[in-house]
């Protein structure tokens, strides 16, 4: 019978998943910036030339002040050795830095842009404050990576060099030196592999305190009128224990290590320099040879001391990891690999088959639908029945699970991206604020567009006039700009109605406005959009009336396709409205 797996051996293997990851990435890096590494190694090569020759001049120099001969030779050899060592490392340490900063600046592009990729469902793996702790924590880490990849690798090659030549001077001193050596080995082996898992907690723990801590700002509102701030600060900080166990494990597993080296390695150097001191003795070895046997020994067991470099190595690989788990992730929607050529035409929809399931679900069932070119089709149906599901996959915000939607004649799927993205245009009920300005947030998808064309849109949405009375204007920063719910909608439609696409889709995007502001907005609306396919999500009876035709969504199809005025006696269309009281005006659309 097979054994379940246990959770210690479950963190292991995710510690193990996220470490190679961790090494792909860096490993990735390290191509990209290769030229950068080389110069940075260089470097590196050059001050350990340096520091394994130091010991062969001050022994020189040490033999030459016993003999009293070439002594200003071997003084000046023993200086110009040290001087090129200090350059070299202050070198180093400027290219280091320098190549870091690139690396980090390299994951965090690649970190956003395969964020915004995922789109909307992205949010529900990586929730915000854990894209936050990673862009900002996690890809910040592996900056340290390149001078310590190559301290490391300076350290091992600076051992493996006083190895050879204590070799060369005696070869017991090496051998005294492998004997001591090995259990250090040991020793750093374990760390890596008993350190990575609690590494691996504590980033994950921070990236869910960010979370939560965000959530709360985002309803703090909410939080005060309940009185609930006690209960929140609780939920809040509920990670907490899990995070420092996370990091007393950490420090336990370090203490034991940092102990054991401490141990190790000085007893590994007096091994060498008690052998040396033996076969000086004997007349095996010169003075001189002493003097460098003891440097030589130093330099050779450094690679211990080099343990908070592992540990730092350690971490960039996380850290490393980390990001690499959202670069792995694969987009809901992913671009054509051989992109059909852009269709000229007025804007026809056509919905095949399409099914989209949610929660274990279809709730767009085998769904047809056809969208005349240059109509306004509003989109009604009951709470649940898959409205914004229909339209976000007009512009690809997600793909049916099967079916086809094609705009004049080709399937979205086959279209370039940014061309059908720059065809289709959104607003939403609860539209962003991006940009600097009030400015920058209508022209967000046409940032090229002059004041007058972004002021024709703001007063086709019925903005024009709360827009001009902020302190300045279409200029006032967005932090100085408090709107309502109404409001917002109104710069998201003026944003709607500055884009130059060719199907315009208004995802409950009138919901906040009053019934009246609803009529002036949409009369106006019609006028910019006229010869463009409009879609409208409609909750209001009004909106419905308001476009040419009206298409019924319920059970996961479409149930039919006509105006309102012939939809309105039958009860069940009524009864989509029911939810709200209607008026004989809203009925009419009037």
């Amino acid at each position: 019978m097979a054994r379940k797996p246990t959770a210690l051996a479950a963190g292991a293997g995710a510690s193990a998943v996220l470490r190679a990851g961790g090494r792909r990435l860096l490993r990735e890096a390290v191509r990209r910036f290769r030229v950068r590494m080389a110069l940075l190694s260089v470097l590196t090569a050059i001050r350990v030339a340096a520091m394994l020759a130091t010991p062969v001049m001050l022994a020189r120099a040490v033999d030459a002040a016993h003999t009293q001969e070439n002594l200003g030779a071997a003084t000046a050899q023993l200086a110009v050795t040290l001087g090129i060592a200090l350059l070299a490392d202050a070198a180093e340490d400027v290219v280091g830095a320098y190549c870091g900063s690139h690396i980090t600046v390299w994951l965090r592009h690649r970190l956003l842009a395969r964020v915004l990729a995922l789109g909307p469902q992205g949010r529900r793996r990586f929730p915000t404050g854990d894209v936050l702790s990673r862009l900002t924590e996690s890809a910040s880490g592996p900056s340290a990576f390149p001078v310590l990849a190559v301290t490391a690798a300076a350290a091992l090659a600076t051992t493996v060099g006083a190895v050879t030549a204590l070799a060369l001077i005696d070869w017991w001193l090496a051998v005294a030196f492998a004997a001591g050596a090995a259990p250090l080995i040991v020793v750093l082996r374990l760390f890596v592999a008993q350190a990575t898992e609690p590494f691996a907690r504590y980033q994950a723990g921070q990236a869910a305190i960010a979370t939560r801590l965000l959530d709360a700002r985002q309803g703090i509102r909410t939080i005060q009128a309940s009185g609930t701030a006690a209960t929140e600060v609780r939920r809040i900080l509920a990670p907490l224990p899990g995070l420092r166990r996370a990091g007393e494990e950490t420090w336990a597993v370090q203490g034991r290590v940092s102990r054991r080296l401490a141990l190790l390695a000085p007893l590994t150097q007096v091994l060498v320099v008690g052998v040396a001191g033996m076969r000086l003795s004997t007349g095996d070895v010169t003075p001189g040879q002493l003097v460098a046997s003891v440097s030589y020994a130093a330099m050779a067991v450094a690679s211990a001391s080099l343990f908070d470099t592992f540990v730092a190595l350690l971490n960039c690989q996380v850290g490393a990891g980390r990001v690499g788990e959202v670069l792995a992730a694969v987009p809901a929607v992913r671009p054509p690999a051989h992109p059909a050529p852009f269709p000229d035409g007025p804007g026809r929809l056509r919905l095949r088959r399409v099914t989209v399931r949610a929660g274990g679900r279809a709730v767009l069932d085998g769904l047809d639908l056809d969208v005349p070119p240059g109509a306004i089709v509003a989109v009604v149906g009951a709470s649940g029945t898959g409205k914004s599901l229909l339209v976000s996959a007009i512009g690809r915000l997600l793909d049916p699970d099967d079916g086809v939607v094609e705009l004049d004649g080709v399937p979205v799927t086959d279209l370039p991206l940014p061309r059908l993205r720059h065809a289709v245009t959104y607003a939403f009920e609860r539209p962003a604020l991006l940009g600097a300005t009030v400015h920058d947030t209508i022209a967000y998808a046409r940032p090229g567009a002059t004041r007058a064309e972004v002021r024709r849109a703001a007063r086709a949405a019925a903005a024009d006039d709360f827009i001009r009375a902020l302190p300045d204007g279409y200029d006032t920063p967005l932090d100085r700009a408090p709107f309502s719910g109404g409001e917002l909608q109104r710069l998201g439609l003026a944003r709607a109605a500055l884009s130059d696409a060719r199907i315009v889709v208004l995802d409950d995007a009138t919901s906040s406005l009053d019934t009246a502001t609803e009529l002036k907005v949409t009369q106006a609306l019609r006028r910019v959009l006229a010869g463009r396919t409009s879609l409208v999500v409609a909750r209001r009876p009004a909106t419905a009336a308001r476009a040419d035709l009206v298409a019924w969504l319920d059970a996961g199809r479409i149930r039919v396709l006509a105006p309102h005025a012939e939809l309105w006696p039958d009860p069940g269309y009524r009864a989509v409205f029911a939810t709200r009281p209607t008026t004989a005006r809203e009925a009419a659309g009037t």
